[in-house]
């Protein structure tokens, strides 16, 4: 904007050293997130070592308060399953007839953010119109699918007070393990016993932990018995006042008969397999359990930056991240699924692929969704948390 007419200067982060003493910097802050803590206080002891300061910003720093109740879904690590959550709350306090709109963590990747101060998105064509990511996609379809609305944008006081207008209730879909930008009324924590542990030893994810009402731990129905119980163990030590959930998360699979028998390209969910860590997200679950015949490995037939991630990520093996950071990747995720030698495509990203890709190859959508007893928990959850608010 016109505080920066050339724009805002973005340096490699290896340079840091050089740049403390160059600019004589006195402060450095660390803002990303669902990093190991061994990573977060190794960038310390460089930055220390140079003279500066390493600050990590907490909540009474970086959140807005809201005039309207607020609940803030977030995660100890990325794939947890937050947005499932987010939807189901969604649904249901829509179902009490209140009036409720979503606010996503930030992901604007335009050029021009200026374009991208406050973004609502409540139909198809905000996506082209905001020159959505796939990224972006993942996380604002589903509301649109539900005919519902989610904002966004790089403006938090502008993006909540705009939401504040047509909501009754604030929800919080929080992107990787990043706390919430809006003080919450009622903070609710995604644990994942697929990576055990990890709930005490990810930054800023133990924070979401520490500070959670409900621990919801998720997957306990794929999960193993002892993981589960580590990740109950670790949130009651270091959270003894947190209700703790299990959460069933269940496959829902379009045109499941497609599946049976056949050579089967496998597309995961981006962020969840390349720096969520996940070896595999609901497509393979979806793959396996519907009879699939041979899972094709794409790593042979990928192009370009596809070919990058795949040597940035070697924990990749038979499945395809759903990448598409600007149209040369989409082209170049296009190109990839339709030189892979197989008879359909089981996509396991949230949104359409069939919107921004063309494909020769059948495409078979699968999507992760809340089991009935896990959405009675959230039911009886959301019905005290109404009654104490007074909003009914």
């Amino acid at each position: 904007g016109k505080q920066y007419p050339k724009g805002i200067p973005i340096y490699q982060e290896e340079h840091i050293t050089a740049l403390i003493k160059k600019f004589d910097v006195d402060c450095v802050v660390f803002a990303y997130s669902d990093i190991p803590y061994t990573y977060v206080m190794e960038k310390s002891a460089i930055v220390n070592a140079a003279g500066a300061d390493f600050v990590l910003l907490g909540p009474k720093s970086t959140m807005l308060v809201s005039k309207k109740p607020v609940i803030a879904v977030c995660a100890v690590r990325t794939g947890s399953g937050k947005s499932q959550v987010s939807r189901k709350i969604f649904e249901l306090l829509r179902a009490k007839g209140l009036r409720v709109a979503a606010i996503r963590h930030p992901m604007p990747y335009d050029q021009d953010l200026t374009t991208q101060v406050c973004q609502r998105f409540a139909g198809y064509i905000d996506l082209d119109t905001y020159n959505c990511t796939i990224e972006e996609r993942e996380e604002y379809e589903p509301y649109i699918d539900m005919n519902g609305v989610v904002y966004a944008g790089v403006d938090y006081e502008k993006i909540l007070r705009a939401a504040e207008k047509e909501a009754d209730v604030i929800i919080w879909d929080g992107g990787n393990n990043d706390f919430s930008f809006i003080k919450p009324d009622l903070l609710i924590t995604i644990a994942d016993p697929h990576r055990a542990g990890d709930e005490l030893a990810y930054y800023p994810g133990e924070m979401n932990v520490r500070s959670a009402d409900v621990v919801i731990i998720n997957k306990v129905n794929t999960a193993r018995k002892e993981d589960i119980a580590t990740v109950r163990t670790n949130v009651k030590t270091v959270n003894p006042n947190a209700l703790i959930i299990d959460g069933v998360s269940v496959v829902q699979v379009e045109e499941k008969a497609m599946i049976n028998g056949k050579k089967v390209l496998v597309i995961e969910d981006g962020p969840t397999v390349t720096h969520g860590g996940m070896r595999y997200g609901a497509g393979m679950v979806a793959a396996k359990e519907f009879g699939a015949k041979t899972i094709v490995d794409p790593h042979p037939y990928a192009v370009g930056s596809i070919v990058d991630t795949f040597s940035k990520y070697p924990h990749l093996t038979n499945i395809l991240p759903a990448m598409g950071y600007g149209k040369k990747q989409i082209r170049e995720l296009e190109q990839t699924i339709n030189d892979t030698p197989c008879d359909v495509v089981v996509s396991g990203t949230p949104i359409d692929l069939t919107r921004i890709v063309r494909t020769k190859i059948p495409i078979v959508r699968v999507r992760y969704g809340v089991g009935t007893k896990t959405a009675q928990d959230i039911e009886k959850l959301l019905l005290k948390f109404v009654k104490m608010k007074k909003l009914l």
